[in-house]
């Protein structure tokens, strides 16, 4: 599940020296040789999947402004990062006026890559949940906001955008947290009533006494305590929609008072010698089973029949498994960007958790679990340990994120260090005695803690440089001392001085 990154460029060895840099900071990458094929690859079935373009500013068939221009046109979002070894101002201009967000002179290290590439998922994530919550308060979001891909989800929204063209009465069914009242605002965002109000009203909520003031408003004066003339929740929507959520929690007394106001579109305040006409348009929800409530008398029956017109019921995330994919990396890249935290997405090992978990709390739940995970996760990945409680109940042992990189990071696999394991079940403590419990040799120890650091800080030889308190040049000179250095010819932006030469 982690972030894609498109690479396009003719010359192969650049492709896999981008490709390289990019999966080394914990995203994956998709390759094109061409402007054409790249542009086949956006708007093909896994299209979406794309979250960001590297292009090539020079190429045979189609050069890089060619495929913006074409791609603006059909993906105006997508953020493209224009790299070309033809540096200087009028090609930047040029790239920016075509529509590029960020343009980089090859050769660029794999950390400028980086850091370009995560600035521009950044804006563009804090970019879309802006409008996302502008559309919000201004009561026009709409099914199209929605982050849902299975079967069953598509068959709520078409039920959805098919009731948004009348003033029906909906009876939303669910089980809490499923998101009954995102679907009551695309309905409203969809319809005609778009941007006016919707009022949103727990039944379970309001206090006994206060129930019929609360819907219904007041006059100066009408109780104790009424200072001033209280407009209620039904004159507050006039003009666009009241959500009445947990609508089987309202008391029977007032459920009579609701079926009136419901069926002569008008209300009467607390203490007004007159009715008040609304035009309101009625969306309720619930958890309960209103039918079995009928039966056993604790909801009226005509009022039953007035609100249930016409119901949609939102499966439990249990139920979809396919939702939960693209709702996680819906949340971690919202959640990362707000954190400021360098979470690019799921190992495969916590997407398959994740998926297999029942999820009662539903999408909430979800969403509260990811929050936490990219809080406290300090890897480029989320991996089974940031979920701690969703293994223990899937009976999954949360080890300690693995911290030890792949034998190719250091360019050989004489290199590849142990596993990182301690008693105290940090993963990044170093053992200060071997298996026979004698003391190590400090060489192997430091060799273990450098190797320990390049992983912590993902292969940022600077970052790890400056935490471990040394130059860089130190650095470099230690690793090839330790027999850690890349292989042979490999500079410090990690590629080869040939291969550097090439891409230039």
């Amino acid at each position: 599940m982690a972030q894609t990154v498109l690479i396009v460029d003719d010359d192969p060895v650049q492709r896999r020296l981008l490709e390289t840099a990019i999966t080394r900071s914990g995203m994956s990458a998709v390759t094109a040789p061409g402007g054409q094929p790249a542009l086949d690859l956006v708007g093909g079935p896994r299209g979406d999947q794309i979250v960001l373009m590297l292009l090539d500013l020079v190429m045979p068939d189609m050069d890089g402004l060619q495929v913006l221009a074409k791609l603006r046109v059909s993906h105006p979002d997508l953020p493209v990062i224009v790299l070309t070894a033809k540096g200087g101002i009028d090609s930047a201009v040029e790239a920016m006026r075509a529509g590029a967000s960020d343009f980089l002179v090859k050769p660029a290290s794999p950390e400028r890559i980086t850091v370009s590439i995560r600035n521009q998922l950044k804006i563009g994530t804090l970019s879309h949940e802006v409008t996302r919550l502008k559309k919000k308060t201004d009561n026009r979001l709409t099914f199209e906001d929605l982050v849902a891909k299975s079967g069953a989800m598509r068959q709520v929204f078409r039920l959805g955008e098919r009731a948004a063209q009348s003033n029906i009465p909906i009876l939303i069914e669910g089980e809490s947290g499923v998101g009954k009242e995102l679907i009551a605002r695309a309905i409203q965002g969809s319809s005609d009533r778009s941007g006016k109000p919707f009022v949103t009203v727990n039944c379970g909520a309001i206090p006994e006494n206060l129930i019929e003031s609360i819907l219904f408003g007041h006059e100066k004066g009408s109780f104790t305590g009424a200072t001033d003339k209280h407009l209620g929740k039904f004159q507050e929507a006039d003009g666009g929609t009241l959500f009445l959520d947990e609508i089987g929690e309202l008391r029977l007394d007032m459920q009579v008072k609701l079926l009136r106001a419901l069926q002569e579109g008008e209300v009467d305040p607390v203490g007004s010698k007159r009715p008040v006409k609304v035009d309101v348009r009625i969306i309720s929800a619930t958890n309960r089973d209103l039918a079995e409530l009928t039966r056993e008398n604790l909801f009226r029956e005509d009022l039953y029949y007035r609100l249930n017109v016409f119901p949609i019921v939102i499966p439990p995330l249990r139920d979809r498994h396919e939702d939960i994919p693209p709702l996680a990396r819906h949340f971690i890249e919202r959640f990362a960007a707000e954190e400021h935290k360098a979470v690019a997405g799921l190992m495969p090992e916590a997407s398959d958790l994740l998926e297999r978990f029942a999820w009662p709390g539903n999408v909430r739940q979800l969403e509260n679990t990811i929050f936490r995970a990219v809080v406290l996760c300090d890897g480029s990945q989320l991996d089974v340990c940031d979920f701690p409680q969703i293994a223990a109940a899937m009976g999954v042992e949360a080890r300690s994120r693995r911290v030890v990189p792949d034998a190719a990071m250091y360019g050989g696999s004489s290199a590849s260090p142990r596993a990182a394991s301690n008693p105290t079940g940090s993963p990044y403590a170093l053992l200060t005695v071997n298996g026979t419990g004698h003391m190590r040799k400090l060489e192997d120890i430091e060799a273990e803690m450098i190797r320990l650091a390049i992983s912590r800080y993902d292969g940022h030889m600077s970052e790890v440089a400056r935490r471990l308190g040394i130059g860089r040049s130190t650095l470099y000179r230690k690793l090839k001392e330790l027999g850690l250095e890349p292989s042979d010819g490999e500079s410090e932006t990690g590629f080869t001085d040939e291969q550097t030469r090439k891409a230039g």
